[in-house]
C-alpha cells in the first residue's frame, strides 16, 4: 500500500510517496556525480538527508540529494572550490 508524506527539507515543502528513491551523490569536477546511496521506503527520505548531512565536502568535491521522480528532482547540494 503506498502512502503519502510531506516534509520540509533545506526550507523546500516536499509530498513524496512511500515509493519514492532518493540519491545522495558526489562528484569532482564538471559534471561528474556518483551515487553513493539510495534510499525508498518510509523513512527513505530522513536516511538520505541523514547520509547527506554526514558527507564531508572538500578540495573541489560536491555532494547532491535528489529524486529523479519529483518535478524539480534536487532538494540540496553543496560544492567546494
Amino acid at each position: 500500500m503506498i502512502t503519502l508524506h510531506k516534509a520540509t527539507i533545506n526550507g523546500r515543502a516536499v509530498a513524496y510517496s512511500s515509493e519514492t528513491t532518493w540519491l545522495v551523490q558526489t562528484g569532482k569536477g564538471k559534471g561528474a556525480y556518483r551515487t553513493h546511496y539510495s534510499f525508498t521506503g518510509e523513512a527513505g527520505l530522513h536516511e538520505a538527508w541523514f547520509y547527506y548531512c554526514g558527507i564531508n565536502v572538500g578540495n573541489g568535491y560536491k555532494k547532491r540529494l535528489l529524486s529523479p521522480e519529483l518535478n524539480k528532482p534536487t532538494l540540496a547540494r553543496s560544492f567546494s572550490y
